[in-house]
């Protein structure tokens, strides 16, 4: 459980420097479950030393997977192969993090033993059952609380069948966790998706040697196939770039670059609603690190305007709409964002948190029930605001405190420990 604090941001006049934003958390649990599913060694490097990513870490090595940390922050991972993790002696504590819980499930679904995952107070309370049901549809013995539909889970791993499983929402994790109990699995199993979701795990698993097909409309995986050790750069984060961007647009005067960030196209839905706001965003020195596709972004202080923001869109920017909210608050006109329920079952109630806070210092925000409207263009207050414990609300109401007419204080803000433990240093630097 992370500390309770209680941080005041000051307006500034503007922000200059060069940022490197922490590794990719997407990629970083990713990295640290495929090398543990490995037969060998793995080296992952640059990889987000964040809570969630510790707590993936920390289950693994409950289960038998020997890690060597060096002097240069590279992660020696020993890889025990599909088959070779060891039966748990002790529940496996996700923390936090809904990618633990969720992949986990996937993958301790194919193992033939016995464990329990649990998660925080936060974690807990959300819902697990879009990936709990087609788990059990594929054979996997779950149970938990609620009929199974939130934490903490028992899970009797094993006898899966290979499946087909049309998902009602676009969700890397519910597509990740699927992927991962039928990669264990004789036979082929598919996910096909209303929307394309991040591919993170389609693109690490082929990095390590899976048999994984993408397609229009979805993925497949060929159970059975062996991981081979590999070499990971994991690229940093462009969720947590996200916060910088906006900064570098709404406060006048402002220059930053920020260096080494993934731009995955699934992912990269940041960018291109900032640059259809009006945001001065350039992409340079792209290239390719571990099958992921990175570039130096330089973001500049930018007149924004409200767009219409729905669709295929949304899953390519999920994470990122509560700081888009702030970059609508200070944008002339009126934004409109829809088809974004999934924001209601994350670490909190995103639309409902952001609407909150942001209203409290004098944003014109409305909340719809798959989204939010604001009419931009208000001056903002200053004032006393609460994180609710996501990590993204309090970083996003930092960011608003930046261009506020006062000081905003933001409680609870040592949450975001769990994806940026050096936000707030950042920050500071800039300012």
């Amino acid at each position: 459980m992370h500390k309770i604090e209680t941080r005041t941001i000051a307006p500034v006049s503007a922000l200059r420097g060069e940022i490197l934003v922490p590794g990719d958390k997407s990629i970083s649990h990713r990295a640290i479950m495929f090398a543990s599913l490995a037969e060998g060694r793995s080296r992952v490097r640059g990889l987000l030393r964040g809570e969630d990513c510790m707590s993936t870490l920390a289950a693994f090595q409950t289960m038998g997977v020997d890690v060597v940390e060096e002097t240069s922050g590279d992660l020696l991972i020993d890889g025990r192969g599909l088959g070779g993790l060891q039966e748990p002696d002790t529940v496996l504590d996700c923390g936090n993090s809904g990618t633990t819980m969720r992949l986990m499930s996937g993958i301790l679904s194919g193992q033939p033993f016995f464990s329990v995952l649990t998660g925080d107070q936060y974690l807990r309370r959300r819902p697990m059952g879009r990936v709990i049901e087609p788990l059990t549809a594929m054979g996997a013995r779950i149970s938990g609380r609620e009929q199974s539909r939130k934490a903490p889970f028992a899970i009797n791993g094993g006898q899966l069948q290979p499946f087909e499983y049309r998902s009602p929402v676009a969700s890397a994790q519910v597509k990740s966790a699927i992927l991962l109990a039928g990669m264990q699995v004789e036979g082929v199993t598919t996910v096909f998706e209303p929307h394309r979701s991040r591919d993170h795990s389609e693109r690490m698993l082929r990095f390590f040697g899976a048999e994984v097909t993408s397609f229009d409309g979805g993925a497949s995986v060929r159970g059975r196939a062996s991981l081979t050790a590999r070499e990971v750069d994991v690229p940093g984060d462009i969720s947590s770039a996200a916060f910088f961007l906006v900064a570098g647009l709404i406060v006048p005067g402002s220059e930053l670059l920020l260096k080494n960030v993934g731009i995955n196209p699934t992912r990269s839905g940041i960018v291109d609603i900032l640059q259809a706001m009006g945001g001065n965003i350039e992409l340079l020195n792209q290239r390719e690190l571990s099958g992921e596709p990175v570039a130096d972004l330089l973001v500049k202080s930018s007149e924004l305007h409200g767009i219409e923001i729905g669709g295929e869109l949304v899953p390519r920017a999920i994470d990122e709409f509560p700081v888009v909210s702030v970059a609508a608050a200070c944008a002339e006109g009126v934004t409109t964002i829809s088809d974004a329920k999934e924001l209601r079952v994350k670490e909190t109630d995103r639309i409902a948190a952001m609407c909150d806070t942001l209203r409290s210092i004098g944003a014109d925000i409305v909340p719809l029930d798959d989204g939010m409207r604001i009419v931009g263009g208000k001056p903002l207050q200053g004032g006393e605001v609460d994180s609710f414990g996501d990590h993204r609300i309090a970083m996003s109401m930092a960011v608003a405190a930046l261009t506020a007419e006062a000081a905003v204080s933001i409680r609870d803000t040592g949450c975001t420990a769990t994806s940026f433990p050096n936000f707030w240093d950042i920050l500071a630097d800039l300012s």
